[in-house]
């Protein structure tokens, strides 16, 4: 299907190419892949289970767009999301994905999806999508001023340079071991990596430039959206942890609520800043918002998300 995009020059050179034989993302062939079992049903599977043994809620996020869009006409597209994780998904059974069409309209349409394992709801869902529309109102914040991640260390290189610290304490040693393990598909370049010894000092904020792996093309706006949906999860609420890495470790972090707002055309395959801060923690849960800037400082996609973070002590290894 044709839909708006952002033009080649638009996105800021140094991207990859898009030649035909390039290999198609695990994003769009596994991932986000959903299996129709009837109308407005689908199943969708699991690719990556984070370390917590949960499934990784971005891909449900992304899943359940991917079944809403799929109930809209192609001229529709997405510009807000709202959903709540009510329980721990089960990462050894598929998700079921049940659509309901709760309003067609002339210029908006919304779409309601209720994601079920063992026969309850672990994940309700909304999002509206609307038939484009020119308008004479526009503004935005400016893109902060970064390096271009092709002067950054990617994360894999990052946290190699970071095991190979003899000063690095045991603690973050077993932690970045674990980032390390992880097969995501996802690239990652942080745009101001901390030092051991930033972590005293450090606010609750983190930029990096993030990109699918693989290529997704022009394609469908849609499911460029649906791949931005899943990157936005990553690393997001941790965020709200940086301030405190030297005195806690966390016992249990888990999702709330996750919203997002689809500002311009993008492609999640070439490179996007994540810009995120964390305004506030507190009663045992944190706030993160986020930005997704195009390389050439167009505001594509805002998000904001609320989640549990329970903590203990850090204890000190004593070495007498």
């Amino acid at each position: 299907m044709s839909s708006p995009r952002a033009p080649e020059d638009e996105q800021g050179g140094g991207d990859r190419g898009d030649p035909p034989g390039d290999l198609r993302s695990v994003l769009v062939t596994s991932v986000l892949n959903l299996e129709p079992l009837d109308e407005d049903l689908f199943r969708g599977r699991h690719y990556w289970v984070p370390i917590s043994k949960r499934l990784f809620g971005g891909q449900i996020v992304g899943q359940a767009l991917v079944a809403a869009a799929k109930s809209v006409s192609e001229d529709f597209h997405v510009h807000s999301l709202h959903c709540y994780f009510v329980r721990a998904g089960d990462p050894k059974v598929p998700v079921l994905y049940q659509v309901e069409r709760t309003r067609t309209g002339a210029s908006f349409s919304v779409r309601s999806v209720k994601a079920v394992q063992h026969g309850k709801p672990i994940f309700i869902f909304q999002a509206s999508f609307q038939h484009t529309q020119p308008s004479p109102v526009q503004h935005q914040f400016s893109m902060p001023a970064v390096p271009p991640p092709e002067e950054l260390l990617d994360y894999e290189l990052f946290i190699d340079q970071c095991l190979r610290d003899s000063n690095l304490q045991e603690k973050y040693s077993v932690l970045l071991n674990r980032i390390a393990a992880r097969d995501v598909p996802i690239e990652i370049k942080p745009v101001n990596p901390c030092t051991l010894s930033q972590l005293q000092r450090m606010e609750p904020k983190q930029m990096f430039w993030v990109r699918a792996r693989g290529y997704i093309g022009e394609g469908d706006i849609k499911m460029h959206c649906c791949v931005a949906a899943y990157i936005s999860d990553y690393a997001f609420l941790g965020t709200a942890l940086l301030p405190h890495l030297c005195q806690y470790k966390v016992h249990f972090m888990v999702s709330l609520d996750h919203s997002m707002w689809f500002h311009a055309p993008f492609r999640a395959d070439h490179w996007m800043l994540y810009e995120c801060e964390s305004p506030w923690a507190g009663g045992s849960r944190g706030l993160v918002h986020g930005r997704l800037w195009r390389r050439d400082g167009i505001l594509a996609v805002s998000c904001a998300q609320e989640g549990v973070i329970r903590v203990k002590p850090q204890v000190s290894q004593s070495k007498l």
